[in-house]
């Protein structure tokens, strides 16, 4: 999880060239929405798009909402409007949280689009996403992630582009993912070391919540933050999935407020309740705990 502890159990990816669809996700109970300007647009309507998603940026009502904006790719015709753009609006305070780059395959991506934001004046608050879709940013995501260890680079969050990672492979998408566990570890790891969040590529089949919810558990159990979604209806499933169980939390606390009384200041083991804790179960202890509270503010 990053520093600020900020909950990103649920991102939903919004068409940017939607009006209908802005306006609906400042009453959603996502954590994030990612307004998308690549996929979702056609070449033809890209700069009205942009000019649309400006708009509704301005306008603002987004609530406790992170908002990121999805640019076209740095090797597009569009991808420098696209940043002066949110560079302008970020720097009257109605701007995005972050802008997602699609397709990074390696961290001078990163300190070039770091290098662009800070020559066109966005403020250092508008962070930068890196999708992680291809092979090759498979195999270089830790030198990806660790480019977040120069502030240049701006970096917060991977994203999973499970999909873009199918195609390019040839490895079938099934109950499990079995043939991209290790990709999925790997991607977690590395966002692990870089001391930035990840979050799960989509679920296609949005009408099958069942499968949907247990991919969400899956994903939790690997390490994820939270997962990126296609469809409104995935949102409660995806929260419940990615927020720390009631128990859990008044065990954290516990676990907390034991280690932390006078006496047991200097003993790194203790014993609870018949079980053996190290002061790292009480570090674990306390980023559930920041979690959990940092999702009940938000509520």
């Amino acid at each position: 999880m990053s520093p600020a502890l900020r909950p990103r159990r649920s991102v939903l990816y919004m068409p940017g060239a939607n009006a209908r669809a802005l306006e609906k996700a400042r009453s959603l109970d996502c954590d994030g929405v990612i307004i998308d300007l690549e996929d979702a647009v056609a070449p033809d309507a890209k700069a009205g798009a942009r000019a649309l998603v400006a708009e509704a940026l301005a306008a603002g009502g987004f609530g406790h909402r992170e908002v990121v904006v999805r640019v076209n790719g740095a090797d597009t015709p569009w991808f420098e409007d696209d940043l002066a753009a949110f560079a302008a609006t970020a720097a009257t305070g109605a701007g995005p949280d972050a802008v997602l780059i699609p397709k990074v395959a390696d961290p001078e991506t990163l300190r070039v689009t770091g290098r662009r934001l800070d020559g066109l004046g966005a403020p250092v608050g508008l962070k930068v996403w890196a999708m992680i879709e291809t092979p090759l940013a498979v195999l270089k995501a830790g030198e990806i992630a660790l480019a977040a260890r120069d502030p240049l680079s701006r970096l917060a969050v991977l994203v999973l582009g499970t999909n873009d990672l199918s195609k390019e492979t040839g490895a079938r998408i099934v109950p499990g993912r079995a043939p991209m566990q290790a990709w999925l570890s790997l991607c977690v790891l590395a966002a692990r070391a870089g001391g930035v969040d990840v979050l799960d590529g989509v679920w296609n089949g949005f009408r099958d919540l069942e499968g949907f919810a247990r991919e969400c558990v899956e994903a939790a159990d690997l390490g994820f933050d939270g997962k990126t979604l296609i469809h409104p209806t995935q949102i409660e499933p995806c929260n419940a999935a990615f927020s720390p169980p009631e128990k859990e939390v008044d065990e954290a606390r516990m676990l907390i407020e034991v280690f932390d009384r006078p006496e047991n200041a200097a003993k790194g083991v203790l014993q609870i309740e018949g079980r053996m804790f190290e002061r790292m179960h009480a570090d674990i202890a306390r980023k559930t705990v920041a979690l959990a509270e940092a999702i009940a503010a938000r509520n």
